[in-house]
C-alpha cells in the first residue's frame, strides 16, 4: 500500500467518525435550546403567578384595582401609587413576554393568549390614563405594541360582570 492509499483510508475513517459526532452535537444543541425555551416560559409563568397573587391575597387592593381600571385620574394619591406600581409590574411582565415571543422563545399560541389578556386590560379608560403617564418607562418597541392594542378600541368587558359601579370608594361606607 502506498502512502496516498493510507491517507485516503485515514480521511474516510475521519469522515465516518466525524459525521456521527456532528449529528450527535446538533441533536444535543437542539435539545438544550428546547430546554432553555421551556425554562424561560416556566419563569414567565411563575412571574405571572407572583404578580396575580396581589389579587387573591388582598381584597383591599382588588377594590383599588377595580376603581383604577375605571379611572386612574379619580384615585387618591395612595391608591394611584398602588395601582401604578401594580400596572408597572404587569406591563413589565407583558413586555418580557413580548420580547420572548419576538425572539422565538414564546410560541405564537402562547403569545396569542398574552395578547388577548393585554387587549382586555388596556381597553379600560383608567389603564389608558395610566399608560399616558408611564408609557416612557417601557421600550419604544413595546410601547408601540400597547399603543396598537389601545388603537383597536376594544370595548372594556373583562370585568363587565363584576358590578364595578357598586364599588365603595375608599374610606366611605354604605351608610354615608
Amino acid at each position: 500500500m502506498n502512502w496516498e492509499m493510507l491517507a485516503a483510508i485515514g480521511q474516510l475513517a475521519a469522515v465516518n467518525v466525524g459525521i456521527p459526532s456532528l449529528i450527535y452535537l446538533a441533536v444535543q444543541i437542539r435539545e438544550q435550546t428546547k430546554e432553555r425555551r421551556h425554562a424561560a416560559v416556566n419563569a414567565l409563568t411563575s412571574q405571572w403567578g407572583d404578580l396575580t397573587r396581589s389579587f387573591h391575597d388582598n381584597a383591599e387592593f382588588c377594590a383599588v384595582y377595580l376603581r383604577g381600571v375605571q379611572s386612574f385620574n379619580d384615585l387618591d394619591g395612595v391608591s394611584k401609587l398602588r395601582f401604578s406600581s401594580f400596572l408597572n409590574r404587569f406591563f413589565k411582565n407583558f413586555q418580557a413576554m413580548y420580547f420572548s415571543h419576538r425572539d422565538g422563545v414564546l410560541n405564537a399560541s402562547l403569545w396569542g393568549e398574552v395578547e388577548r389578556t393585554m387587549s382586555d386590560v388596556v381597553a379600560y379608560p383608567g389603564v389608558q390614563q395610566w399608560w399616558e403617564t408611564r408609557r416612557h418607562w417601557h421600550t419604544e418597541e413595546f410601547a408601540r405594541v400597547v399603543d396598537a392594542l389601545i388603537a383597536k378600541g376594544a370595548e372594556p368587558k373583562a370585568y363587565s360582570t363584576y358590578n364595578l359601579n357598586d364599588l365603595i370608594p375608599p374610606n366611605k361606607s354604605r351608610n354615608q
